[in-house]
Formats: C-alpha cells, structure tokens, sequence
C-alpha cells in the first residue's frame, strides 16, 4: 500500500514541478515549446514518372518527364498540387491533399483529385488515357538549410484506360524549388 502512495506522491511531485517550471518561463518571456507543422513552403519542381501498369492492350507503362507543383497553405495542413506528365503521351494531374507532418522537414500527404490522361497512337500516359477520379499519396522533404525540396508519390487514377477500363498507377519523384 505504501509503495502506491509513494509512486502517487511522485508522480504528483513531478506534475508540480513541470507546473511551476511551465509558470516560471511564462514569467520569465521563455517562449512555448515548438511543435512540428508540415513542410514550409510552396514549390515548383521536375522529375520523372513511370506507368506501372497497363491497359488491356499492354500498353501504358510509359516513362515520362514530369513538372510538379505545390501551393502550401500557411495556416491549415491542406496543399493545391498538380502534376504534368510529358513523355510520348501527356496527362496533368491536380489535387487537393491532406499533409501529415512529421517533423520540420519531412511531411506525408495525401491528395484526391482528377487525372486527365490522354493516348497519343494508342499510347496512353502514365495515368491512363481518359478523365478519372485520382488517388495521391505521397511525401516531400525540405532539405536543410537551403531551397530544394525531394518529393516523391504515386498517383492512382481509377477507371483510367480508354481500352477496358482499369486502374492505372505511376510513381514519380523529384526535386522542387521552394518560394
């Protein structure tokens, strides 16, 4: 019995402590503790992408050049994003997403939006060759001390090919420029 007023008693003691040592450093001027926020900062950047999957004539893995931005806003987690696709077919792709900070420089997202892919001589793009409802995960990486970002994601447009339907996947990664 006494060993659990003992470890109360602590566990109250320390409370008090971290009480008065949180009034002491509002007494003091000592600013509040520093969460993290997701990734400061918009950017525009370039890469590239690869379709991994195909339509049902076996076409659609397809290498493309690719040109990403982000619009960060400064006082809610959401970000406007879209990405172009350039290669023998082209597609954009903008969403809306949803980032997931997890720490100073490093943030996780995920987007939804649409994919408009098109097919040049029955290639279709990374994404597909029609409109279709788009999945984004992904991440970006502010590098220390300077302007670069990496990003990296996947997109995954459902019902994506002109040529029996199905979901196409590509994956992309690069570096931005932030401003």
């Amino acid at each position: 019995m006494k060993k659990n007023q003992g470890s109360k008693g602590s566990r109250i003691g320390v409370r008090l402590a971290l009480l008065a040592m949180g009034m002491m450093g509002i007494c003091l001027g000592v600013e509040k503790p520093v969460f993290a926020q997701a990734a400061y900062g918009s950017y525009v950047g370039v890469g590239g992408g690869f379709g991994m999957t195909n339509d049902q004539g076996g076409n659609g893995q397809e290498v493309s050049g690719v040109v990403a931005f982000r619009y960060k806003f400064l006082e809610i987690p959401v970000s406007l994003r879209a990405q172009a696709f350039v290669g023998r077919s082209v597609a954009v792709v903008p969403t809306v997403s949803y980032d997931i900070p997890l720490n100073w420089q490093t943030d996780l997202y995920i987007g939804a939006g649409a994919a408009f892919g098109s097919g040049s001589n029955g290639v279709p793009s990374a994404v597909g060759d029609k409109t279709s409802f788009a999945l984004q995960p992904g991440i970006d990486y502010a590098v220390p001390n300077s302007r670069l970002v990496i990003f990296g994601n996947a997109v995954i447009a459902f019902d994506a090919y002109r040529n029996g339907g199905g979901t196409a996947v590509s994956v992309q990664g690069g570096v931005g420029y932030r401003f």
